[in-house]
């Protein structure tokens, strides 16, 4: 079983060295530390009672699904305390990072139906998600899964929209949001754009099955769209 320190470190780093003050050498602040400050005092001990993935998914599933136009920096969704997937995804990743793992996403494409934003974690080498979604299937995975195929098929049976199709088609590469903290991702709207609109657009795609097959699916029986669909706010479905 891996330590925690052990995880922290490889995920930030060893402490820097560099010059003190009046001679010699100091340790400077190791780079989880300088993202913390980033948190308001009210922020910090939110996050902080956040330890696991259960623990974000269960504040996302508390917080009410948003239908609004825009999208949330993790400390939006904090104030506003509304959330679709994609600020869902952005502020689970945020959590994760403040505990230590690395801030992954990942996107599923869809067909005749809305996109659908990941934040992925790693335990004993096993993938898992937390996710927000309209869909009750479309939310948290435990890390169980060997790979990210294995990960993102998971949503293929549950991944259909409001007429029962089923519309899940391709998913991306995770992208690592580290790539954007100097951009203040955590805190700043003017982030969102070069994440959603630039990076994920432009990441690999892996199809979930060749097109003759997808030509071939059936929709989901009545039973099983009634139960995805329990609790929807029907103003957030995409509309086929």
């Amino acid at each position: 079983m891996r330590h925690e320190g052990d995880r922290l470190l490889r995920c930030w780093g060893p402490l820097r060295i560099g010059p003190a003050a009046g001679g010699g050498t100091q340790k400077a602040r190791p780079a989880c530390y300088i993202l913390r400050m980033m948190w308001t005092r009210a922020e910090t001990r939110l996050l902080d009672r956040l330890r696991t993935p259960l623990d974000v998914q269960r504040y996302l599933d508390q917080t009410p699904y948003s239908t609004d136009p825009i999208y949330r920096c993790p400390r939006r969704v904090m104030q506003d305390r509304r959330a679709h997937c994609v600020d869902g995804a952005l502020f689970a990743a945020a959590a994760l990072q403040h505990h230590g793992d690395p801030p992954l996403i990942c996107w599923i494409n869809a067909e005749r139906d809305d996109g659908h934003l990941l934040a992925l974690f790693r335990r004993d080498g096993l993938w898992g998600a937390v996710a927000k979604s309209n869909f009750v299937g479309l939310r948290f995975r435990e890390p169980v899964y060997r790979s990210l195929r294995e990960l993102l098929m998971s949503y293929f049976n549950d991944y259909f929209n409001a007429k029962g199709e089923r519309s899940m088609r391709s998913y991306t590469r995770p992208l690592d949001l580290r790539r954007f903290d100097r951009l203040n991702w955590q805190t700043s709207r003017e982030a969102m754009s070069p994440i959603i609109d630039d990076a994920l657009d432009r990441l690999p795609v892996t199809r979930v099955a060749p097109a003759s097959v997808i030509r071939r699916l059936g929709d989901v029986d009545p039973r099983t769209l009634a139960a995805g669909m329990l609790g929807t706010d029907k103003r957030g479905l995409f509309k086929p």
